[in-house]
């Protein structure tokens, strides 16, 4: 079966299972996909927290010692309203060469690339001449990994070590100029999440200068996070990209490509993104407390000093009687930017499209690369699925979007860069 066919196939399979997280529900289809990979040769284990939500192990061992690369996606989709789609989004159809339905970007189509690419490996009788080929197929990481990335990497983290880690975070194509770049993803920003608390003192409305009403008091803040921006704090990945681009700062990516630099500039320093508002219950009376909830996303390597630092900026110097309290934090985390996963996928593109180029570029959310890379020392984990059907900017907003879609062409297209780099990492 031409393996385009064969990762098309899988990918409306996997469509056609409606994941929706929460509940999730993943049981069935994983138990379909460790079949396929039991049947072409694979070492299969389903494990997980509860029955319900298996995560997938299935390694393909070599002939001899090496590195273990590990193919990482996750089958949990956020929700869709068919009430929104012009196609059930559950339908998986094949219409005009895309592939229709929740996931399509985000991301089983990358499940079924690296599956599609590590059946036909297995079934043409190849194995590692070196190190061990791992597929890893999770459950959960819409809602943070807790079932997924993090429970497996915690309690069983010798069935999923890995060396090299492929997953999601980049890839789709970005024009430029008269050239096309490949970002692959190789850091992640933080989350610093906090809410900022103003006090004043209850009391009836219709008498607004006799009470203290706390709500106007978040005004100041809200107005500076809308038009204020933090100071830069520029890490590796952002920086090798504008070293790729030969381009000396932001200002100059601005000048250049105003659609990269929109996606950039999130990379170079912390962002404040108010989006929950709350204070009183009843319209008739003065709220005494009102709460602002703001998500933060600081750059890799990066902590609380320096989100508060920032904050204190963008705020004009102090909190203004502003209570904080900090309600989520993880720091942000990467890989080296120079490494063999990085140069097995620079080859296979400059054979695939001479003249094309990869670039390093940071996401400012986070993917469960973040859980590999803190479970093993030395883990290099990219975010890499290659599309060029569509570019960057007609396949972002399809991502947890109404009519979510990919060409068939191109998650062939991502099945063979898999292999092709399998071969090369592993022999």
């Amino acid at each position: 079966m031409p393996l385009e066919e064969r990762a098309v196939g899988l990918l409306q399979q996997l469509i056609r299972h409606k994941t929706v997280n929460p509940p999730g529900d993943e049981r069935v289809l994983q138990e379909e996909l460790a079949g396929q990979l039991q049947a072409a040769g694979f070492e299969v284990q389903l494990l997980g927290r509860t029955p319900e939500r298996p995560n997938l192990v299935a390694r393909l061992r070599g002939a001899a010692d090496g590195p273990v690369l590990g193919l990482l996606s996750h089958v949990d989709t956020v929700l869709a309203d068919p009430s929104e789609w012009q196609r059930d989004p559950w339908s998986g159809d094949l219409v005009d060469g895309e592939v229709w339905g929740r996931g399509a970007q985000d991301m089983k189509s990358q499940t079924a690339a690296e599956v599609a690419a590590a059946i036909e490996l297995a079934e043409s009788g190849w194995r590692p001449a070196r190190g061990d080929l791992l597929v890893l197929v999770v459950v959960d990481e819409e809602t943070g990994g807790g079932d997924g990335a993090i429970w497996l990497t915690e309690n069983h983290p010798d069935v999923c070590r890995v060396d090299y880690l492929l997953n999601e975070g980049a890839g789709t194509v970005i024009p430029h100029g008269d050239g096309r770049l490949y970002g692959v993803c190789t850091a992640e920003k933080g989350v610093f999440r906090f809410t900022l608390t103003a006090r004043g003192a209850a009391g009836h409305a219709s008498m607004p200068n006799v009470g203290d009403n706390a709500l106007p008091k978040l005004a100041p803040a809200l107005a500076a996070f809308g038009t204020k921006r933090a100071e830069p704090d520029i890490t590796e990945a952002p920086r090798a990209l504008l070293a790729a681009l030969e381009l000396d700062d932001l200002d100059a990516l601005h000048a250049a490509n105003p659609g990269l630099a929109a996606f950039a500039e999130p990379m170079t320093s912390v962002t404040f993104a108010p989006t929950i508002i709350s204070a009183g219950e009843k319209i008739n009376v003065l709220p005494s407390a009102a709460r602002l909830k703001v998500d933060c996303r600081v750059p890799p390597g990066h902590g609380r000093e320096t989100a508060l630092r920032r904050l204190t900026e963008v705020l004009g110097g102090d909190l203004d009687g502003l209570e904080l309290t900090w309600d989520e934090e993880v720091v942000g985390n990467g890989s080296p930017v120079d490494s063999p996963l990085m140069d097995a996928i620079v080859r296979w593109l400059g054979t695939e499209e001479p003249g094309a180029r990869a670039v390093p570029v940071m996401l400012p959310a986070y993917t469960d690369s973040r859980a590999f890379r803190d479970a093993f020392d030395g883990c290099v984990a990219y975010g890499f699925f290659p599309q060029r059907d569509k570019n960057l900017f007609e396949m972002w907003p399809l991502v947890h979007g109404k009519d979510e879609r990919i060409t068939a062409r191109d998650v062939g297209w991502a099945a063979g860069a898999y292999r092709a780099i399998a071969l090369e990492l592993l022999g």
